[in-house]
């Protein structure tokens, strides 16, 4: 069968206003309080991504945690969010995306008071697990949510202020997460980064209860899909084998065990595959649909996302490690170093629908490209172990470009093409890609950064140029093969 060879809508007509927000009736949730409700829990989620990684050093400090136990204080969350995602975005199909959504919320600001109250590392990292679990169920309903209530361009500036709400999580996160860590409250140490979700989470789930719940149902189609449960074992098996080595590989010096639970993800992500492939042929709900995959562009909009939010999600982990640790810099100043770079992803992504429509097509690319530069001009910068100056805000600046190119057109056009009947799957799938990339590179570059360390000696640890030189040239490198993928890799 013979497909366009474009990835998305035509660049000069995504402007032109085709629908408009979908109406609100007696059963249906009035769009806009919607839209806010949703996207501020969005926020709150993310929020507390980026505050626990300016807490990172602190809570290692405090808990005397080790390297690998702090990437999984991080990755933690991230393994049970990626893996339950999917089945998150079915739930929603099942039961009603805004009461799912609530019940995810309820979770979420359960473990976040878990997890302030915490008593030790082991603890920290299960009560993140359960956030994680949290966020999966909470988070694809957003997606959904505004898959099915706008369409046309009310649908295109839904999803632009999703981005840009990404971009403003990360940088309130870094900063907020610097101020409460820097002020101690109450001699509380880095607690304060999960208890400030109670309170908002509560909020949220007083107002959502009005929005959200009046004729949140479910049709026949939605309830007749199942869950999928053997392809959920084996799609959380396969992600738990790869990232478990990942993150403690390197400090018990990569035992055997280690690469043959490496091999092991590989054999039952195949495993996997073929399982959805014949329970699709026999007329079943896999949990991740062909079709959706076989979808115009989404093959190569899966490759761009996972690129992009493994680069995202390693930079911020070894780059936070080392501002704090080698350069000595206060949770505060750490979270300020990166607001530059969120404040201009979030720009950028609300802007560049309008940008001239014979761009459109380069913008991933060159999203990618920039990406790279902007990666080696934050280790060249650093490199002599100084302060980086104006060369070094001018990288963060770069880099704020070159991601939201690459995430915020990518995520759009993927999205803005799928029919509402695959609102749910496109959703669980993208989000799980997005989860997956920031975990493979918190993980990935982690690894790197610590390895690093390591053969430079103890008196060096946490401190060395080298190491984030390193690092930073990885990143440019996988940058640089997703600025490929965006020139050839195209469905045809």
């Amino acid at each position: 069968m013979t497909t366009t060879p474009r990835t998305g809508p035509d660049p000069a007509s995504v402007s032109r206003p085709v629908h408009s927000e979908a109406p609100a009736t007696d059963n249906r949730p009035r769009p806009r309080p919607l839209l806010a409700l949703v996207l501020a829990a969005q926020f709150m989620a993310l929020l507390d991504v980026f505050i626990v990684n300016v807490a990172a050093p602190t809570i290692g400090t405090e808990l005397h945690a080790s390297g690998a136990q702090l990437q999984l204080v991080i990755a933690g969350y991230a393994i049970t969010y990626s893996v339950l995602l999917i089945t998150g975005a079915r739930l929603g199909d099942r039961f009603g995306h805004g009461r799912v959504h609530l019940a995810g919320l309820a979770l979420f600001t359960a473990a976040s008071l878990a997890c302030g109250l915490a008593q030790g590392v082991t603890e920290l990292i299960v009560f993140r697990l359960v956030q994680g679990a949290g966020s999966a169920v909470m988070i694809p309903q957003v997606l959904s949510l505004i898959q099915r209530n706008f369409t046309g361009e009310a649908r295109m500036r839904a999803l632009g202020v999703y981005s840009a709400v990404l971009a403003v999580g990360a940088a309130a996160g870094q900063v907020v997460g610097g101020v409460l860590v820097s002020a101690d409250l109450f001699g509380t140490g880095w607690r304060p980064v999960f208890l400030v979700n109670v309170p908002v989470g509560l909020a949220l789930l007083a107002a959502g209860a009005r929005v959200l719940l009046p004729g949140d149902r479910r049709t026949p189609r939605d309830r007749s899909r199942g869950l999928d449960l053997p392809g959920l074992v084996l799609l959380g098996a396969a992600v738990s084998l790869c990232t478990v080595p990942l993150v403690l590989g390197q400090e018990e010096d990569w035992p055997l065990w280690s690469w043959l639970s490496l091999a092991a993800a590989a054999v039952l992500f195949a495993v996997f595959c073929g399982y959805e492939a014949r329970l699709a042929r026999r007329g079943g709900a896999p949990l991740i649909t062909p079709s959706v995959l076989r979808h115009p562009g989404m093959g190569l909009a899966v490759f761009r996302i996972m690129a992009v939010m493994a680069v995202n999600g390693g930079f911020l982990f070894v780059l936070t490690l080392y501002v704090q640790g080698g350069l000595g810099y206060s949770a505060l100043r750490a979270g300020l170093s990166f607001a530059p770079t969120a404040v201009v992803f979030g720009i950028v992504g609300l802007t560049w629908r309008h940008w001239p429509a014979s761009w459109q097509r380069l913008l991933t690319p060159a999203g990618f490209v920039i990406t790279a530069l902007a990666a080696l001009g934050v280790g060249l910068s650093l490199r002599d172990g100084g302060e980086g100056g104006v060369a070094l805000y001018a990288a963060y600046t770069g880099l704020g470009v070159g991601l939201a190119l690459a995430f915020s057109p990518t995520l759009t056009r993927a999205l803005s093409t799928v029919p509402p009947r695959y609102a749910a799957d496109a959703s669980g799938l993208l989000a799980t890609v997005t989860q997956l990339g920031q975990l493979v590179g918190v993980a990935g570059f982690g690894t790197l950064c610590f390895n690093r360390l390591e053969s430079l000696g103890p008196s060096e640890a946490y401190t060395s140029a080298k190491a984030l030189l390193a690092c930073m040239f990885a990143l440019a490198g996988t940058a640089a093969v997703g600025a490929v993928s965006g020139l050839v890799l195209r469905r045809r």
